[in-house]
């Protein structure tokens, strides 16, 4: 299955404290890694007819600004403009490929940040292998941009600013759709194999002079729509949310030891523990502010999830009330509360070991 990722973070915790306004920037920019929940817009400008992009109707149709596809798989922002908004950027910063296009990534980099996302991508390099821009390549991207500005305003003050930028991370739930494991032996493997990626990626990262990494982990993706319309009852997928939660607690448990401080000295981080605030709430949606968890805004045939959100698909009319807006992904609404519950501090508190926003404050 194409570009199954992590979408189930708008179910967490409507407890949360509302959005923050944008105002002055707690950090000087931001940089983002990931999949389709977090691109803003690079797989519209990769070549290929296979590569997923979100760049017709209905998607951004209550994009800020006028209804426009941005290449967002969202009906408007999606998880990643609401974190830049609780950190007081305007929205995400733009997409690396959009900024190359222009000429205009350097100045971009130096004031909001670059995001790397993809759709389709995974931590490995074979998940959906030449359709996106795997997180490998996407350190690569970051590492060139870090040259390009060192040129433009040399390396002591690049690297100030690097040290203290967040870096968004999201991604690993596309690289369980690419696999089959027969075997415990084989789930385990697996797990190491993306564990230790994981790491690499992050430790080149920090290599490079990042030291705030926001960390966004797998959540229930058998849950989504197009894994429900395998089943005749319109279940979730209890396989896939048991690989998909083994996968969460190696994350969690190896990211621990990877990006300890006696290690990694002046690292800091923050992990969503996605799964657990998403799993408890699809039974009672309604708790959340969602009329319905289980169906897609925009597709057609049963769940709404058996064709694409095109510009012939159906439309459901009261977006806000769906946790889905196309069979995969989240819509604005839920990944608005997604971010909120970030940045909460107290007893909702779904990130360890500190939240979004004390990672932001560090100093």
């Amino acid at each position: 299955m194409k570009d199954l990722v992590l979408v189930l973070l708008g179910l967490v915790f409507v407890g949360a404290v509302g959005a923050s306004a944008v105002g002055r920037p707690v950090v000087p920019a931001m940089f983002v890694l990931g999949d389709s929940t977090l691109d803003v817009g690079n797989n519209n400008h990769l070549p290929g007819k296979d590569v997923p992009r979100a760049n017709e109707p209905f998607y951004g149709i209550d994009f800020p600004g006028g209804a426009k596809a941005t290449g967002r798989f969202s009906n408007g922002y999606n998880i990643a403009d609401f974190i830049a908004r609780h950190l007081g950027f305007e929205r995400s910063p733009l997409a690396y490929l959009v900024l190359k296009s222009r000429n205009y990534l350097i100045p971009s980099a130096l004031t909001r940040g670059v995001s790397y996302a993809s759709a389709g991508s995974g931590i490995l390099d074979s998940t959906n292998a030449g359709k996106n821009i795997p997180l490998s390549k996407q350190v690569q991207y970051f590492a060139s941009t870090k040259a390009e500005m060192e040129v433009a305003w040399g390396s002591r003050k690049v690297s100030k600013l690097i040290a203290s930028s967040f870096f968004l991370l999201g991604t690993g739930s596309n690289d369980l759709f690419q696999t089959r494991p027969k075997s415990q032996a084989d789930v385990a493997a697996l797990y190491a194999t993306l564990v230790s990626n994981y790491s690499a990626a992050i430790i080149d990262l920090y290599g490079m002079g990042a030291r705030k990494f926001g960390i966004i982990n797998t959540g229930p993706v058998g849950c989504v729509p197009r894994v429900r319309l395998l089943n005749a009852t319109g279940a979730c997928n209890d396989g896939m949310n048991r690989l998909a939660a083994g996968l969460a607690t190696a994350f969690k448990s190896g990211l621990a030891t990877a990006l300890a401080p006696t290690r990694l000295p002046g690292l800091k981080y923050s992990l969503v523990d996605s799964f657990a605030g998403s799993q408890a709430n699809f039974d009672n949606p309604q708790a959340a502010g969602f009329l319905n968890a289980d169906r897609a805004c925009c597709g057609s045939g049963r769940l709404g999830a058996e064709g694409k959100c095109t510009r012939n698909a159906t439309l459901c009319s009261h977006r806000d009330a769906y946790a889905f807006f196309d069979n995969v992904h989240p819509s604005q609404r839920a990944a608005e509360l997604s971010a909120q519950a970030l940045f909460v501090d107290g007893p909702t508190q779904i990130t360890t070991p500190i939240s979004f926003k004390e990672l932001a404050h560090q100093r």
